[in-house]
């Protein structure tokens, strides 16, 4: 588990509002839920097929979880613990974006810093 760093998955209009706004609420389905969903590094994969397949004009955000308050760690229905933000997100906690372009077959391509944890993938 690094505590360090989570990401967030979403979509390119709502990032857009929310640096113009100053803080992001969190997606629909986030709202319905109480809190805001992220994902470890490791984790990031399996959300995009489980959540987004196929599904254009979307970043993941790389979030300093340090600065986080309101951030707890819990257990999601496949047994796996996730962090989950029960406040508003500052953007300025965000250390970087990443574009998550969708390739010939319609599978998400990771950035960089993710090329490790592509575990369910052909390498």
């Amino acid at each position: 588990m690094n505590l360090e760093f989570i990401f967030k998955i979403i979509d390119k209009k709502e990032w857009q509002e929310a640096k113009l706004s100053g803080t992001y609420g969190g997606s629909k389905k986030d709202i319905v839920d109480g809190y805001i969903h992220f994902s470890e590094k490791d984790q990031v994969d399996e959300t995009l097929k489980k959540h987004y397949p196929k599904v254009e004009n979307l970043l993941l955000l790389k979030v300093n979880a340090f600065k986080l308050e309101h951030l707890l760690w819990e257990q999601a229905s496949n047994g796996d613990m996730y962090p989950h933000l029960y406040s508003t997100l500052d953007v300025n906690y965000v250390v970087d974006e990443f574009e998550l372009p969708l390739d010939d077959e319609g599978i998400h391509e990771l950035p960089e810093i993710l090329k490790n944890y592509q575990f369910s993938r052909p390498r």
